[in-house]
């Protein structure tokens, strides 16, 4: 199974509302559908690591790997067997500008405005908890064949409010 990092930074907007930095997929795994900067561990790094390196390499923003906050844990399943354990974090301290990368095109949407029509089926499920300051644990099970994008999505099982340990990966 591959392990993988989600991050969503986020900042205030003028007008009260709340933006968040998603990227429009350019290549790989779910090309031209929206998610939050992120993508598979590499050997001996942690997750926090990972997320922090894969914003900057896919958005350009600088992220401390203390100002990530745990926000889910997310385990996915295709044809029964587990895929995919991702890590999710979102974040409101960065620097820097998102610019575009050969891998993302990153744009700011308002919280209430997120395209989940453009985004994997389970999207809506958690990331709007996970926006509004939830955390959740959820597993996904997806039918029919590889990749994982063209899978039918079939089920899954969430569990809000959970606590990730202190200094928890």
């Amino acid at each position: 199974m591959r392990e993988t990092t989600l991050c969503f930074p986020m900042r205030e907007r003028s007008d009260d509302g709340t933006e968040v930095l998603l990227i429009e997929k350019r290549r790989g795994l779910g090309e031209g559908w929206y998610n939050g900067p992120g993508g598979k561990l590499e050997a001996g790094e942690t997750p926090r690591e990972c997320a922090v390196r894969e914003t900057r390499e896919e958005v350009g923003l600088e992220v401390e790997p203390g100002a990530l906050e745990k926000a889910g844990e997310l385990t996915f399943l295709l044809d029964g067997e587990a895929h995919t354990f991702c890590h999710v974090y979102r974040t409101r301290s960065f620097t820097g500008e998102p610019t575009t990368s050969d891998e993302a095109y990153p744009e700011w949407v308002a919280v209430d405005d997120v395209p989940y029509e453009q985004m994997w089926d389970d999207d809506h499920l958690w990331l709007p908890g996970v926006l509004e300051g939830k955390t959740v644990a959820g597993e996904f099970r997806f039918e029919g064949g590889k990749p994982l994008d063209k899978a039918e999505f079939v089920g899954h099982d969430l569990e809000w409010g959970v606590s990730f340990a202190a200094g928890q990966k």
